[in-house]
């Protein structure tokens, strides 16, 4: 559960970002959205790794 907590603190905190982005054209805040996006990739794959382990030790 603490890897999902990581993930929702990782989306709110870029949210600024891809609204600067989005709405502002703004390339760099784009550059840390896409860095972002990478972080979020990854530990997503950790928690589906986590869940199936969890899972099949039942």
């Amino acid at each position: 559960m603490e890897k999902f907590s990581k993930l929702k603190e990782l989306i709110a905190g870029v949210e600024a970002d891809a609204d600067k982005f989005y709405n502002s054209g703004n390339g760099a805040a784009g550059t840390r959205v896409r860095k972002a996006m990478q972080d979020l990739k990854g530990l997503a794959q950790e928690i589906r790794t986590e869940v199936t382990e969890k899972k099949n030790v039942k």
